[in-house]
Order: structure tokens, then sequence, then C-alpha cells
């Protein structure tokens, strides 16, 4: 493992980086905990959708630690909403890591979904979806023929803020990093020796073209995870957390919009009471 620490934005509001014990710590534990899954499972290893960012790299860089490159399946799975340079970057960390990996093209299934309903291929929202849940029924078509379980690369960022598509990239297994902030992430990708473009890349979920994280949230990941952390997870009220960090109320009662509203995506579907008849 290397030390090197991730380029973060200098006017971060809040350091959540953790020491380099901390670091050692959560990969032992993290690993531990991929085996653990596994092992329940009675899998032969796990399959992982790769998309050339820091979340899925972060988790094959674990899941290779975990299970030996030999067992960890890697999907590359392009679009026409994906940038070339990502799937490049994807196959990227698969051959680093020396984890064997297919190619899937993605986009003549969802143009079966698009031309079976064309009056909704037209909203950007509900297409990029489509791809989403395509890579997310692939992974376990891979995953159930293979007996491997599927590996989610979710962050603490994107559950809380209900950043991730229901039924889609989060219909997985297990998420090993799913308590980690994403400032958190970027730095144990650092730690586990990926390469640092990968690292400190634009965070997009791709689901459709030009399409980044940080501009339809409406800010920084730094700036989320602070308010996140202090605001929603911690005990500071709205004016101290805008007193304690360089955000605005406004950006404060737009993170605690996006988790109210998200709250479905955490919990089970919701059944009625039982009647007792």
């Amino acid at each position: 493992m290397t030390t090197e620490q991730p380029v973060l934005e200098e006017d971060a509001p809040l350091d959540l980086r953790l020491s380099e014990a901390e670091l050692d710590a959560t990969v032992d534990h993290l690993t531990s905990f991929l085996r653990e899954v596994v092992d329940d499972a009675g899998g032969d290893g796990a399959v992982l959708g790769l998309s050339g960012g820091v979340d899925s790299t972060t988790v094959a860089y674990l899941a290779v630690e975990a299970l030996g490159a030999e067992n960890v399946h890697g999907l590359v799975m392009p679009s026409v909403a994906n940038a070339e340079d990502n799937m490049s970057d994807a196959e990227w960390v698969a051959q680093e890591l020396g984890m064997p990996y297919d190619v899937v093209e993605i986009q003549p299934i969802a143009e079966t979904f698009f031309d079976t309903f064309p009056e909704a291929a037209d909203d950007r929202m509900a297409a990029g979806n489509v791809y989403v849940r395509i890579r997310g029924v692939l992974n376990y078509f891979v995953a159930n023929h293979e007996g491997k379980v599927v590996l989610g690369t979710g962050n603490r960022s994107e559950a809380l803020t209900g950043y991730f598509t229901k039924y889609g990239d989060q219909a997985v297994d297990c998420n090993p990093i799913g308590n980690l902030y994403k400032q958190q992430v970027r730095q144990l990708a650092a730690h586990l020796g990926a390469p640092e473009e990968l690292v400190t890349k634009t965070p997009s979920a791709e689901m459709w073209a030009g399409q980044t994280d940080e501009e339809e949230m409406g800010l920084g990941y730094d700036a989320l995870d602070a308010i996140l952390a202090l605001h929603v997870d911690g005990p500071l009220s709205t004016a101290a957390t805008v007193r304690h960090l360089d955000v605005t109320e406004a950006q404060i009662e737009r993170v605690v919009d996006l988790y109210e509203k998200s709250a479905h995506k955490r919990t089970m579907p919701p059944a009625p009471e039982p009647l007792h008849l």
C-alpha cells in the first residue's frame, strides 16, 4: 500500500480524512467484511460493475485484496451515456489488478426499452435510470451463473442524499464502502494504491452525457460531506453549522431536502399494518 494522500479541494470546509492507522484499520475491517459476506453466502467470489470512478475502483482494490484477483469478476458496461475515457479507466483498473473482466455493450438492451415505450425515452431521468438498472440486472445475471455475490460501490454521501437509482446501482448484496463519506473514499483509494487520476476524477453517475454528481446535487462533495457529518449525522443546528463551515443556509437546506426526500430509498418498500380479522 502507499501512504500518498489524494488532492482535495483547498477550501474543503471540514477535513474528514482518516489517519494512517485508521486507514490501515479500515482496510482490515472492510476486507474481513468482504470475506465474511462471501463465506456466509457460500459464494465463489464476487461480481463488480466497473465504471472507472473512484468508488468502484476502491471496491475493486478491496475485493482483490480480500478475495484474490481471480475470484473477482469485473463487468464494464458502456452505453452512449458513458464517456469513452471512463470505460477505458474501468478496463485499466481491472488490468492493473489482474482481475478477469468482460465488456458488455448495454446500448442495444436499453434501446429495446426505449422502443417499447418511446414516449418515455425522451425523459432524461427515466432513460438514465434504465441504463443503471440494466447494469444491476447484468451484475446479478453473471453472479447467479457463477455462484458469486454482487458488490455495491455506493458511499455514505450518496446513501444519505439518495444519489443512487432504486433497484439499480444499489441492487447489491453488500456495500463495502457504504459507511465512508466521499472524501474518505478518495483517501482510501489513494491509500490502496489506486492511480491519482482516478482518485481525483470528477464523479459522475453517467446517466446521460456530460452529467456530473456535484452539478446535479448543487454543491461540491467536500461541502456536502461536511454538512452531512455535522448536521444530518451530527448534532449541530443549521445556525451552528453555518458558523462552523463555509456554507450557506440554502446549501444546508438543499442537503436536508435531499436527505428527507430520499428516505424511501433507504428502507424496505412499505406495507400496511396487518389487519387482525
